[in-house]
C-alpha cells in the first residue's frame, strides 16, 4: 500500500451523495492514481477493521460462556451449537441479501453505523435473557444487525483501493474476525471469573456472570456506531473507472428486497410469473419434507425448521433477482467459477467455525483450568494466528493472481493441507501448553483463505453488484460454516455421549470426524480453479450481453 499516493477519492463533505458523480473517464479505463488509495483510505480500513472486531466479539463470546449457559439454562451441546450457529446464521444470511442490495444503492457508511448500533444493543440485551428462548430471540437480533456490515464494507473497500491489491485489503479487513474472536474469548473468561470470585452468592440484580459478559461487550459498540457515521462515502466504481450514478429511490429497493425474502410476501412478486411461482411452491414442499425427515432423525426441531426457512428464502430471493435484475443474476449464477468458489471456501469454514467454537469448551472439559486462562491463551493465539494467516494469505493471493488468472484459488489447497495435521494435533494434545501453541498453528492456515472468495466475487461482477455478490458469499458461508459446523459437531458429540463416551472424548471425536468435509472442499476448489480464468476474462462481454452500460 506504500505505493499509493496520499490523495483520497472521497467527497469533502460527509453528506456528499453516496453514489453520485459523473463518469469523466472512458468506461473501464483505470482511474487516476490520485483518486484511489492514500491516507484516508487506510484510515477507513482501520475503522472498518474495528467494526469487524466488534462484530466478532459479540458473536464469538458465546463460546467461552457456553459451559455456564448450558448449566444455567439446562441445555446440551446441540442446543449450544444451535444458539451460536443456526439461529444466528439463518437470520444473518437471510437479511444479508436485502441489506447488501441496499448497500449497492444507499450510503454504505450509514448502513454499517446503523447495523452496529442495532447488533450492539441486542448483544447487551442478551444479558437480560433468563431462558433458552429469550436468548435465541436476542441472537436473532444480533444476526440481523451484523448482516449489514460486511457486504457494505467489501463494497467501500473495493472503491477505496485499486483492483491489484483487493485480496490483500479484504484480508486485512477480515483480520477483524480473529482479533474480535480472541478479544471475545478473553473478555468473556475474565468477566466470568471476576463475577464468580466477587459475587459467589447473591450477585447484584441476580445476574449471572455470562449475562454480565454480554452487557460488557455490547454497550461500547453503541458509541462506535457514532464514529462510523463520520466516514466519507467514495464514488461507487471509482477504482475501476466504472463510476455508477446515484440510485433515485434506494428505500424502495430496500422495501422490495425485504418483501422478496419474507414469507409469504415473497410470493407477491412472483404471482405474475406462474411458472416461477409453481417452482417456488414445489421447492417449499420438498424442503418441508426434508426438514421433517431430519427432525425425525435428529430430534432437533428448531435447527431444521430454521435451516429450511433459510434455504427457502434464498431460493425465493434468487428467483426474484432473476426477474428484477437479470444482469446481476447472470453475472453471478451464469459463472461456474462464481458458483464453485462460493461452495468450496464455505466448506473450509464448516471446520473453522465448528472447531473455533468447540475448542475452548473441550479444553475446559479436559483440563482443570479457569475460563479466564482458556480465554486469554486461546483468544491470544487465535488472534495472532488469524492475523498472521489472513494477512499472509491476502498478500500471497494477490501475488499468485498477478502470476496466473486462477492463482488466488491455490490458497485454498494450502489452507486445507495446513489445517488437517494441526487440528488433529490440537485435539489430542496432552498438555495445556501444547494445546495453546497448536491452536496458534492451526489458526494460521485456517485463516489463509479468508480474503479470497469476496475478492474473487468482486472480480466476477460489475461494481454495482459487488455488495450483493459479497452478501451471497456470506450467505453460503454462513449456512454451510456457521449454521451447520458448530451444530453438527455438537450433535455428533451428543450422539457419542449417548453411546457411553465421556463429554470430553465425545466432543474431541466429533470435531475429528467432521474433517471429512475437506473432501468436497478439494473437489470444488479444483472446479473453481479450472473455470476462473475464462469467466473473469469474459466479465465485461457477459455484462454487455445483458444490457449493462459498460
Amino acid at each position: 500500500m506504500a505505493e499509493e499516493n496520499e490523495g483520497s477519492s472521497t467527497q469533502d463533505s460527509t453528506d456528499a451523495p453516496a453514489d453520485g458523480g459523473t463518469d469523466t473517464s472512458e468506461p473501464g479505463s483505470p482511474p487516476a492514481e490520485s483518486q484511489v488509495g492514500g491516507r484516508y483510505a487506510h484510515y477507513v480500513l482501520v475503522v472498518l477493521v474495528i467494526v469487524y472486531v466488534f462484530n466478532f466479539i459479540d458473536r464469538n463470546i458465546l463460546s467461552i460462556l457456553a459451559e455456564d449457559i448450558k448449566a444455567d439454562l439446562g441445555i446440551g451441546d446441540a442446543e449450544m451449537g444451535f444458539l451460536y450457529g443456526t439461529v444466528f446464521a439463518v437470520f444473518y444470511a437471510v437479511f444479508g441479501i436485502p441489506l447488501a442490495r441496499f448497500a449497492d444503492v444507499w450510503t454504505r457508511r450509514s448502513l454499517i453505523s446503523g447495523g452496529l448500533l442495532f447488533w450492539s444493543a441486542m448483544t447487551a440485551l442478551s444479558g437480560t435473557a433468563k431462558s433458552f428462548g429469550a436468548l435465541a430471540v436476542y441472537r436473532v437480533g444480533v444476526g440481523i444487525g451484523e448482516a449489514s456490515a460486511s457486504p457494505a464494507a467489501y463494497s467501500l473497500l473495493a472503491d477505496y483501493y485499486p483492483v491489484r491489491i483487493r485480496a490483500t485489503v479484504i484480508a486485512l479487513y477480515s483480520a477483524g474476525v480473529y482479533i474480535g474472536a480472541g478479544i471475545g474469548l478473553f473478555l468473556g473468561g475474565l468477566v466470568l471469573d471476576y463475577w464468580a470470585t466477587t459475587y459467589p452468592t447473591d450477585p447484584p440484580f441476580g445476574l449471572k456472570g455470562w449475562q454480565v459478559a454480554f452487557m460488557v461487550v455490547g454497550l461500547p459498540g453503541i458509541l462506535m456506531a457514532i464514529w462510523v457515521r463520520t466516514l466519507r462515502e467514495p464514488q461507487r466504481g471509482i477504482s475501476e473507472g466504472l463510476v455508477t450514478e446515484a440510485h433515485p429511490a434506494p428505500f424502495k429497493v430496500l422495501r422490495d428486497e425485504m418483501l422478496a425474502v419474507i414469507p409469504p410476501f415473497n410470493l407477491i412478486g412472483l404471482a405474475s410469473h406462474r411458472d416461477v411461482l409453481v417452482r417456488n411452491l414445489i421447492a417449499a414442499v420438498l424442503l418441508a419434507v426434508v426438514a421433517w425427515g431430519l427432525i425425525v432423525v435428529t430430534g432437533s426441531t428448531a435447527q431444521w425448521i430454521a435451516t429450511g426457512i433459510g434455504v427457502y428464502v434464498t431460493i425465493s430471493w434468487a428467483q426474484s433477482l432473476k426477474l428484477k435484475d437479470p444482469a446481476t443474476y447472470s453475472l453471478m449464477f451464469g459463472s461456474r467459477a462464481f458458483i464453485y468458489t462460493m461452495i468450496a471456501f464455505p466448506t473450509i469454514s464448516f471446520i473453522g467455525y465448528g472447531a473455533g467454537f468447540w475448542v475452548p469448551p473441550l479444553l475446559l472439559r479436559v483440563h482443570d483450568v479457569s475460563s479466564a486462562e482458556i480465554g486469554l491463551w486461546i483468544g491470544l493465539g487465535g488472534a495472532l494466528g488469524g492475523l498472521t494467516g489472513v494477512t499472509l494469505g491476502g498478500v500471497l493471493a494477490d501475488y499468485l493472481k498477478s502470476r496466473m488468472a486462477g492463482g488466488r484459488i491455490i490458497i485454498g489447497y494450502v489452507a486445507v493441507a495446513g489445517s488437517i495435521p494441526t487440528l488433529i494435533a490440537l485435539l489430542y494434545a496432552e498438555s495445556l501448553t501444547a494445546a495453546f501453541f497448536l491452536n496458534f498453528l492451526f489458526t494460521v492456515p485456517s485463516a489463509l483463505w479468508v480474503g479470497v472468495p469476496p475478492s474473487t466475487a468482486s472480480d466476477l461482477v460489475m461494481p454495482r453488484m459487488r455488495a450483493v455478490a459479497g452478501a451471497y458469499y456470506i450467505l453460503v458461508n454462513t449456512f454451510i460454516g456457521l449454521a451447520l459446523g458448530p451444530y453438527v459437531m455438537g450433535q455428533i458429540s451428543d450422539f457419542f455421549q449417548a453411546g457411553g463416551m465421556d463429554d470430553a472424548s465425545a466432543l474431541r471425536l466429533a470435531i475429528a470426524v467432521s474433517m471429512v468435509m475437506f473432501i468436497p472442499t478439494v473437489i470444488f476448489l479444483v472446479l473453481a480453479h479450472r473455470n476462473l480464468p475464462k469467466d473473469e476474462a469474459s466479465r465485461l462481454d457477459r455484462a454487455r450481453a445483458m444490457g449493462e452500460p459498460v
